[in-house]
């Protein structure tokens, strides 16, 4: 193009010189040659304002020109506070967002099985790449970490007594007790023979044979009646008993410094050092092999709920018009936050990437964006210069000769 603008030119200057010559012979030349001599002006002038955008015309350092090199920083700030005003407005975004329904067309697509297997896949490989970034040592210690937090170092006794408190007061702890009674009202049942030889080996050796059963028999009968009483009776004196120990061991558990302590040593001796690490090896070990052979399999069953939930809210978004106007705007204010928080390091993005360019780089790139029109310019720079010059030539002679 420039080679097209610049043989337009030269095509002028030889019809000026042509004309020029011969307008003393004919002189209707005249005519031509003002309007070769407009057309070059008007191809000159447009060459040095195009040119004078890009680079010194000719290597002159003349004022206001390299106009692009020289101002490319300030380029850069104006085309970033022109972006920041007029794209990155909280207003504008929300309104475009609000427009688009974005939950209701998300939700057609997911409620496709299409759209879920994607979602499904995607989300595997999401699954996979974070258990290859993860360290294993690194999250066993976080594991680790948390267990001895919120399960070693914290008390036991005073959260243990509260709750168990509460549940002795409700009475929850009665169908423990009943069971405990029947079991032992089931065991004298059928152990008749077993109280029978405790008294016999317990008993001197010089008491008879047959008085060693009698006692067996009368201890057997009543232990017997003594569990059947505890077990009908829901008032009985041992029930009673229990309550008051449970209640008070309770008590004990939450104000006693003695009793808080024995609670202390029972934890350690639970979770020493050695089982907390294990504990955190293993949950971690656990949790890693059946998360990826689940997401690796597309048969498991964890895909096929997945796919299933990511298609029933699907199918939410597009039927319930609340849930869907809620999303739209949260997706709005999320938006509209981060437009209003960050819009100036965003736009900052603009001017800072083209105050990092190198000037002369920067224009060669724009003037080959740019430059088929600007060549154009000159083009019909050329053009209108020589019917301007053609009419200011003809009108001239018509008034003066």
């Amino acid at each position: 193009m420039k080679a097209v603008a610049t043989g337009l030119l030269v095509v002028m200057a030889a019809i000026f010189l042509t004309a020029f010559a011969l307008q003393d012979q004919y002189p209707w030349l005249q005519y031509v040659r003002a309007a070769a001599e407009g057309g070059m002006v008007g191809a000159l002038a447009d060459w040095f304002a195009v040119t004078a955008l890009f680079k010194y015309p000719m290597g002159i350092k003349i004022p206001h020109t390299a106009i692009i090199p020289r101002k490319k920083d300030q380029i850069g700030t104006s085309l970033g506070q022109f972006v920041e005003e007029n794209f990155l407005s909280e207003a504008l975004v929300q309104q475009k967002l609000s427009s688009l329904g974005l939950a209701q067309r998300a939700g057609s697509w997911l409620a496709k099985p299409e759209g879920a297997d994607r979602v499904a896949v995607e989300g595997a490989a999401l699954i996979r790449g974070a258990f290859r970034v993860l360290d294993d040592d690194a999250v066993q210690s976080v594991i680790e970490s948390l267990v001895r937090k919120h399960v070693v170092d914290p008390p036991w006794g005073p959260p243990v007594g509260k709750m168990a408190a509460r549940i002795f007061e409700e009475g929850h702890h009665h169908r423990l007790v009943d069971l405990l009674v029947d079991r032992a009202a089931e065991w004298v049942d059928a152990n008749h023979d077993v109280v029978s030889q405790l008294v016999s080996e317990r008993s001197p050796t010089w008491v008879p044979h047959f008085v060693d059963g009698l006692v067996g028999d009368k201890v057997y009968v009543e232990m017997a009646k003594f569990v059947r009483a505890v077990q009908s009776d829901p008032d009985h004196e041992v029930r009673r008993s229990i309550d008051k120990y449970l209640k008070d061991l309770a008590q004990d558990l939450q104000y006693d410094p003695s009793v808080i302590a024995k609670a202390e040593e029972i934890k350690r001796g639970l979770l020493d050092d050695p089982r907390v690490h294990d504990v955190a090896v293993r949950t971690w070990k656990t949790v890693k092999t059946a998360l990826l052979d689940a997401v690796s399999d597309p048969d498991s069953e964890l895909t096929h709920k997945f796919k299933a939930a990511v298609r029933d809210f699907g199918r939410r978004l597009t039927s319930d018009e609340a849930l869907a106007g809620r999303i739209n705007q949260w997706i709005s204010d999320g938006a509209g936050y981060l437009v209003r928080t960050y819009r100036s390091d965003i736009a900052g993005i603009i001017s800072e990437t083209v105050g990092r360019w190198d000037a002369e780089e920067t224009s060669r790139k724009i003037e080959l964006q740019v430059g088929k029109d600007l060549q154009f310019i000159r083009i019909n720079g050329t053009v209108v210069g020589s019917l301007a010059g053609l009419a200011i030539f003809a009108v001239a002679h018509a008034l003066f000769g």
